[in-house]
């Protein structure tokens, strides 16, 4: 199975900084798309930014010029660097990895367990 160590959630002031990471494992598995979803308290997760295999990224409109996705495709690890953060960008942010055992075969979803992150001065 895969298996998703997320890290780097903590509590800062308004425009402050943190940086998540996570990676990836499983045997014979290989990942495609790496990224990151959050919920907030009473809301739907979702989209922050995800990154494909080949390096396409797609941000939330929220988060454009204050957060970047990067990927150490050697650690399969990707990393989320947040600035300037803002009360609203609270939630817990979950780790998201689509892999797959072999060539040929289909991609399926992996979550990690969640980080918090909390902006409040």
């Amino acid at each position: 199975q895969v298996q998703l160590v997320e890290s780097g959630g903590g509590l800062v002031q308004p425009g402050g900084s943190l940086r998540l990471s996570c990676t990836a494992s499983g045997r014979r598995f290989s990942f495609g798309t790496m990224g990151w979803y959050r919920q907030a308290p009473g809301k739907e997760r979702e989209l922050v930014v995800v990154m494909a295999s080949g390096g396409a990224q797609n941000y939330a409109d929220s988060v454009k010029g204050r957060f970047a996705i990067s990927r150490d495709y050697a650690k399969d690890t990707v990393y989320l660097q947040m600035d300037n953060l803002k009360p609203e960008d609270t939630g817990v942010y979950y780790c998201y990895v689509s892999a797959r055992q072999g060539i040929g075969r289909q991609y399926n979803p992996y979550w990690g367990q969640g980080t918090q992150v909390t902006v409040s001065s």
